[in-house]
C-alpha cells in the first residue's frame, strides 16, 4: 500500500464560466480560471494518485501549453490517470477531500461530487469522502477569491 496527497488552488475566473467540482456543474456561481474545466476537485486527486505511485504530478502529465486539453473535462483526465495507475500496478482504494472556500455553498452538492469521483475511480462512493470547510476569512480563499482543494488516497496494489 501507499499513500499520497494532492493539493490544487484555482482563481475565480473574470470570464463567464461553468464551475465544476468532482464533475459537478455548481450553478449560480463563477468558474474558476484554468487551462481545463479547472475542476480543483478532480485535480487535487489525481495529483495524490500520481504522487502516491511516484508517476509524476498532474501538471507534468497534462501542461497548459497543450491546447487540445484547453477546457478539457477533469474526469477525463482522472480516468487517465487511474489507466496509467493500472499499469504501473495500482489502483485507487479510498479517498479523502476537503474543499476550502468561502463560497459557494458546496454541502447541497457533495453527495454528487462523491459519485462523480467514485465513478471517475472505479470505486464505491462510500469509499470516496468530500468535505467542505472555509479558511474562517483568512487568505484567498478566506476573501472568496478562490477554491482550494486538499486531497489523500490510499493506493493499493491493482
Amino acid at each position: 500500500m501507499r499513500v499520497g496527497q494532492g493539493v490544487d488552488t484555482h482563481a475565480f475566473s473574470d470570464v463567464p464560466r461553468p464551475l465544476v467540482l468532482g464533475g459537478v456543474l455548481v450553478d449560480d456561481e463563477a468558474g474558476l480560471a484554468g487551462h481545463s474545466d479547472a475542476d480543483v476537485l478532480a485535480h487535487a486527486v489525481a495529483d495524490a494518485l500520481l504522487g502516491g505511485a511516484a508517476l509524476g504530478d498532474l501538471g507534468s502529465r497534462f501542461g497548459v501549453d497543450d491546447p487540445a486539453l484547453a477546457g478539457a473535462d477533469s474526469l477525463e483526465l482522472l480516468r487517465s490517470v487511474v489507466a496509467d495507475l493500472a499499469a504501473a500496478g495500482w489502483g485507487p482504494g479510498n479517498v479523502d477531500a476537503t474543499l476550502v472556500a468561502r463560497r459557494p455553498r458546496l454541502a447541497p452538492h457533495r453527495d454528487a461530487m462523491r459519485a462523480g469521483l467514485a465513478g471517475a475511480l472505479g470505486l464505491d462512493v462510500g469509499a470516496v469522502s468530500v468535505k467542505a470547510t472555509t479558511s474562517d476569512g483568512l487568505g484567498a480563499t478566506g476573501r472568496g477569491e478562490g477554491i482550494t482543494c486538499l486531497a489523500v488516497v490510499l493506493l493499493v496494489p491493482g
